[in-house]
């Protein structure tokens, strides 16, 4: 049976970003564009309707294609900042029509919670004040969870290994199949030892170190190297985990 033009399209698709994964003169000019972006807080420079959204372009492309294509009844984020990210995920749904962002934030602030609350996406989203890794936080969150179906985790809040370490074995049994665990930040080991400024994050202690610490014991996430080798720049190699297990 002949291909359809769809079919086509995906195959040259795969074939060029398997390409673009072995050049490496490519690769390092990614890497080092990235560097050199970082130095002038490039991530901060974009908004998502109206919403500072503190990420780089590609993985706010990333994040449109990963909710599109899973339909999460929840999406649930460690870290909220500005709420820009919350905002994106609600807009996705929003056009999906089903569906529910759940932020968790150590300190939100009250002019971002007010913005946040005023949006018109508001009604899609919801927010706890605490540490993530906090039980009466995470058993809020379980509850919240409980009957829902597709889940998708995103951690993005501290980026210690420690920290994220336990963000993913508490979270990550609320992924369900098919869904994704997006790690943002790891891109942290990759870069200079000292860039992340006196932050309690680094090279050798990131959420990097923590991926690569969790998957030696569960099977039920592998990464998926074609969305990294995709998007050539992003803070996240290593970070979008694909659940392929109930």
């Amino acid at each position: 049976m002949a291909k359809t033009p769809e079919q086509i399209f995906v195959e040259e698709k795969r074939e060029n970003i398997a390409k673009s994964a072995e050049d490496k003169k490519l690769q390092e000019l990614s890497r080092q564009w990235l560097l050199d972006s970082s130095g002038y807080r490039y991530s901060y420079n974009f908004t998502w309707l109206g919403r500072p959204i503190i990420q780089y372009p590609q993985d706010i492309v990333a994040m449109q294609e990963i909710i599109w294509q899973v339909q999460p009844e929840l999406i649930i984020e460690t870290g909220i900042a500005h709420g820009g990210s919350l905002i994106l995920y609600a807009s996705v749904l929003e056009l999906i029509g089903r569906g529910e962002v759940l932020g968790i934030d150590i300190d939100i602030r009250s002019h971002n919670r007010e913005a946040i609350e005023a949006h018109p996406l508001a009604k899609r989203i919801s927010m706890l004040e605490g540490s993530s890794i906090e039980p009466g936080i995470v058993d809020s969150v379980r509850t919240a969870a409980q009957g829902k179906t597709p889940v998708l985790v995103v951690l993005d809040s501290n980026h210690s290994h420690e920290h994220v370490a336990a963000e993913l074995e508490l979270y990550s049994p609320l992924v369900t199949k098919g869904s994704y665990l997006v790690v943002f930040d790891t891109v942290v080991e990759d870069l200079p030892a000292g860039f992340a400024h006196g932050r309690p994050w680094d090279k050798g202690n990131n959420p990097k170190t923590a991926v690569w610490q969790f998957l030696k014991s569960n099977e039920r996430f592998v990464i998926d190297k074609e969305m990294e080798h995709k998007l050539l720049v992003t803070v996240a190699p290593d970070g979008y985990l694909k659940c392929i297990k109930e």
